[in-house]
C-alpha cells in the first residue's frame, strides 16, 4: 500500500499554507530523493495566457527553497504545447510563464523549457510493457535531470476526465511531436493548397517518407510513414495539420506510457505534490478558468503518482459540488469529472499506469496535524 500525505487548508498565525508545503515535503520523504548537486526538475504547468487556475508561484517558491536546502539545483520546467497558443515555442512559453508570475525574483530558480526552442530537443526513450508504444519522446532537460518533482494542479480535462500527476508528467513532458503521437492514431496528410514546398518537413522526417515533387507539393509515402508527428510540428504553414483523432481510452494509456518514459531513469528519484485547489472543470491549457467544481480541499504529497491521483479523485468525489459551478444543479453527484466529461472513463489512466508498474491505486491517506 502506498503512502499519500495530506494537509487541509486550515491556517493560523502559527502555521500558514506555505509552512504546510514545507511540512509535506519532509513528511513525504522528498529530502531522500535529492543528493547534493542534483539537477532537480520541478515539473510545473505555467498556465495558458488568460488562465488563472494554475498553482500560485509562491507555493512553488517554497518547494524550490526546500530543494536548495537539500543542496539540490532546482529548475522549473514544462515542454512546449502542440496546439497554437501562448506556449508552443520556448520564447512565447517563457514570456507567458513570466507574465503569470513565474519569474526568477518570485520562484528563486531558472525556467527551462524541456524540449527546447521549437520542441526538437528530446530523447527517444525505450519503455517496457507498452500497449501502444515501445518508444516515447521525452523533453531532454527533464530526462537528463537527476531527480524530478511533479508539482501538479488537479483539475478536469476534456480528453482524460481529469489531469493529475500522470498527465502532468506524461503529456506535459512529451515533446511536441510526442504530443501529436498521444493525440492521434491517424497518419498525417498534406493540404496541397497550403504547401509552399519549403522542404522542412522532408528534412525532419526520420523515415524518409516525404518528398517534394516537381509540382512543388510535399507528398507523404504512407507505406514509409511511422506517424512520429515531426512533420506536423515542423510545418509553419499549417499544410500538415495537427490531428486530434483518438479516443479517451487510448490517449490515457499513451499518457501513462509517456510517464513511464519520463520516470525510466528516475528510480527512487521522483516525488509528487498535488494541489487540490481551484478544481476547475477544464485544463490550465485553456485561456480561461471556470468556477471550480468543489471547494478547495488541500495539498497532497507522495512518491507514487498513481496513488496520489487516486487519492485526489476520491477526495474530490467526497466533496459537495459548488452550486455556482458547471454541475451545480446536481450537488450530490458521485463522480464529478464524469458529470462534466460524460464520454470519458478517467480510470483508464490509473489502471494502465498500475499495469506499467508506475504505482498502485491502493493507498493509505495520512493527514498531517495542524500546528
Amino acid at each position: 500500500m502506498s503512502k499519500v500525505f495530506f494537509t487541509d487548508l486550515r491556517a493560523s498565525s502559527k502555521e500558514n499554507l506555505l509552512d504546510k508545503v514545507d511540512k509535506l515535503f519532509e513528511a513525504a520523504g522528498f529530502s531522500e530523493i535529492i543528493e547534493p548537486k542534483d539537477l532537480v526538475a520541478l515539473k510545473i504547468h505555467f498556465g495558458e495566457k488568460g488562465n488563472t487556475g494554475y498553482i500560485r508561484p509562491q507555493f512553488v517558491r517554497r518547494i524550490v527553497d526546500k530543494v536548495k536546502g537539500c543542496q539540490g539545483k532546482p529548475f522549473l520546467t514544462d515542454a512546449n504545447t502542440l496546439y497554437v497558443g501562448s506556449r508552443s515555442n520556448a520564447v512565447d512559453h517563457l514570456q507567458t510563464a513570466v507574465e503569470n508570475g513565474f519569474d526568477y525574483a518570485v520562484v528563486n530558480c531558472p525556467l527551462v523549457i524541456a524540449d527546447g526552442l521549437t520542441g526538437k530537443e528530446y530523447i527517444n526513450v525505450h519503455i517496457e510493457g507498452g500497449k501502444h508504444l515501445q518508444e516515447v519522446k521525452i523533453g531532454s532537460a527533464a530526462y537528463h535531470s537527476d531527480a524530478i518533482i511533479a508539482v501538479t494542479h488537479f483539475k478536469g480535462h476534456e480528453l482524460t476526465g481529469f489531469g493529475g500527476a500522470l498527465k502532468n508528467l506524461g503529456m506535459g513532458l512529451g515533446s511536441r511531436s510526442g504530443k501529436q503521437i498521444m493525440h492521434s492514431d491517424v497518419l498525417p496528410s498534406v493540404t496541397e493548397d497550403k504547401c509552399i514546398a519549403c522542404g522542412r518537413c522532408s528534412e525532419w522526417c526520420p523515415a524518409g517518407a516525404i518528398e517534394v515533387e516537381e509540382s512543388a507539393v510535399a507528398v507523404i509515402d504512407k507505406d514509409k510513414c511511422i506517424g512520429c508527428g515531426e512533420c506536423t510540428v515542423t510545418c509553419t504553414e499549417g499544410a500538415i495539420k495537427v490531428s486530434w483523432k483518438t479516443t479517451p481510452d487510448i490517449i490515457q494509456e499513451k499518457i501513462a506510457e509517456f510517464t513511464a518514459g519520463v520516470l525510466k531513469n528516475k528510480k527512487g528519484k521522483a516525488g509528487y505534490i498535488t494541489f487540490l485547489m481551484n478544481v476547475t472543470p477544464e485544463c490550465d491549457c485553456v485561456s480561461f478558468s471556470d468556477v471550480p467544481l468543489v471547494h478547495d480541499i488541500g495539498i497532497l504529497a507522495s512518491k507514487d503518482p498513481v496513488a496520489i491521483d487516486q487519492a485526489c479523485i476520491d477526495l474530490v468525489n467526497k466533496a459537495r459540488v459548488l452550486h455556482s459551478s458547471r454541475i451545480g444543479g446536481t450537488p450530490d453527484v458521485e463522480d464529478k469529472f464524469r458529470a462534466v466529461h460524460k464520454h470519458v472513463d478517467w480510470s483508464v489512466q490509473l489502471a494502465h499506469g498500475e499495469k506499467l508498474g508506475l504505482g498502485s491505486r491502493d493507498y493509505g491517506l495520512i493527514q498531517l496535524s495542524n500546528s
